[in-house]
Formats: structure tokens, sequence, C-alpha cells
């Protein structure tokens, strides 16, 4: 059985990890199979925009088999970053991805949705962390990724207690950018995913790397990073070409207000 599943079409890649039974639980096969795919889709032409999201109703990834790491151990150190993390895989992609979040996205799970650009949720989703129940520590960017997002008060009170949060609190605190119902969540995700690449694929990726790169820096040197991009990038910005494209914008802005 392939453990992830690749679809492509229309400049769109929909990843899907394919242990349903396992609630789509990482086992180390699984995150050799995801971190390939996700490298094969960045590498891709074809591929503007990725999906990532889980088989089945009950979870996106209720995180790393732990069945398999009570009989085989817990890889550290090198092994941790390798390059079949498939975070680290999900963090180097130049192209955006969504998360769509069926189910359940605990702790390496929900490290995996916290690797996308941009989440969409069920409201069958709910999120935990559950590393100082397991007696785990984070190493693909939980830690870290979490507090930045919705504040550091709300990532320790979820982080030290392990607790569920669901989806409409989800999205009051800032973590994922909207919630739909079930049937709603892949053609929700396709929409904004086909939107996406309807753009320059180009722009898009340099957009993505100057908000990525500008967030790792302190807010002074991020505007410095955007000013110096921005002249580098705008040089061949033409007045003409500004107005071919000006009828489209116009036309897109009223279509979306109708």
């Amino acid at each position: 059985m392939t453990l992830v599943n690749v679809e492509i079409s229309d400049g769109v890649a929909v990843v899907t990890l394919n242990r349903a039974d396992k609630m789509n639980a990482l086992s180390r096969a699984l995150q050799t199979e995801l971190a390939a795919a996700i490298e094969a889709v960045s590498g891709d032409p074809e591929v503007r925009v990725v999906i990532l999201t889980g088989a089945g109703e009950r979870a996106f990834s209720a995180g790393l088999d732990l069945k398999e790491v009570g009989e085989f151990g817990l890889s550290q150190g090198e092994a941790r970053t390798a390059p079949t993390d498939p975070v680290r895989a999900l963090g180097d992609c130049p192209k955006p991805v969504i998360g769509a979040i069926n189910g359940v996205a605990v702790t390496g799970g929900f490290e995996l949705a916290l690797a996308c650009d941009i989440l969409i949720a069920s409201t069958n989703a709910r999120f935990a962390d559950t590393h100082v129940r397991v007696g785990v520590i984070p190493g693909w960017g939980l830690s870290q990724r979490l507090s930045r997002l919705i504040g550091v008060s709300r990532a320790k009170e979820l982080s030290f207690s392990g607790n569920y949060l669901d989806a409409a609190t989800a999205l009051a605190w800032g973590l994922v950018n909207r919630v739909v119902e079930p049937q709603a969540l892949m053609p929700a995700a396709r929409q904004l995913a086909a939107d996406i690449a309807s753009c320059d694929p180009d722009m898009v990726r340099r957009y993505k790397a100057l908000i990525d790169d500008g967030f790792g820096l302190p807010f002074g040197e991020a505007m410095s990073l955007e000013r110096a991009r921005s002249r580098a990038g705008n040089t061949g910005v033409t007045a003409e070409s500004v107005a071919s494209r000006r009828a489209t914008i116009q036309a897109r802005g009223r279509g979306q207000i109708d």
C-alpha cells in the first residue's frame, strides 16, 4: 500500500497521508515517503500549489507511530534532521502549501500542520501537543512555531497540559485561516489553491520567500530585506506591464465584490 498519495491537476498537487486505519500515524516509512513526495512536487515545474491532507475522516495525523517508537526507540541527533524529515521538506518547499486539516492533528501531526503556509480546518479538526505526556522533546518546530502563531501564553497552555484545541477556538486564536464543514474542506482548499495557481508562479515563489525570510529576522532587518528585494525585483517592472494587468485585476475585484 502506498503510504502517501499524490494527485496533480491544473497546477495543484494534493498530497494525502494514506494510513487512515492508523489515523495517519507517522511511521518511519510514511515519514520517508512524505518527505520524498514533498521534495518531488517542490521540484515539479507543473506544480504551483500543494495541498496536504489526511485520508479518512478521523485524523489529519495522530503523530508519530508510538507502537513503532515503543519497539525501535526514537531517532535522535542526525537522524532527526535527515533528508527524510517531512517537516523540513515542507519548510524547504518553495511553493505555497495549504494544510487541509480533516481531523485530529496531534504532536507530530500538529508539527506537520504548523509547517504549512495556510491552514483550512474541518469542524472535526482538533489540535494537541502531547509531547509532555509522551515524554519527548519536540524536534520539528512545535515549541517555536506555535508560540509565534498564537502567543506564548496560549502555546504554553496547550503544550504543558496536552489538552485538545477545537477548530472554533483554533480559528479564534489565529491558528487556522478558516473553518468549514467536513464536506466543504477539500473544495475550499482546492478553490484557494486554484486562486493562487492563477498568479505568476515565480512571483508567488519570491513573495513566499520574502515573507518567510523576513519573519525570521528582527523587524528592522526584515524591513531592510524587503527594501533590498523590492529594489532588485522591481527594476524590470514597466508601466506597460502594469497597465496590461490592470484591467484583469479590476475585473477580478468586481467579480469578488459581486
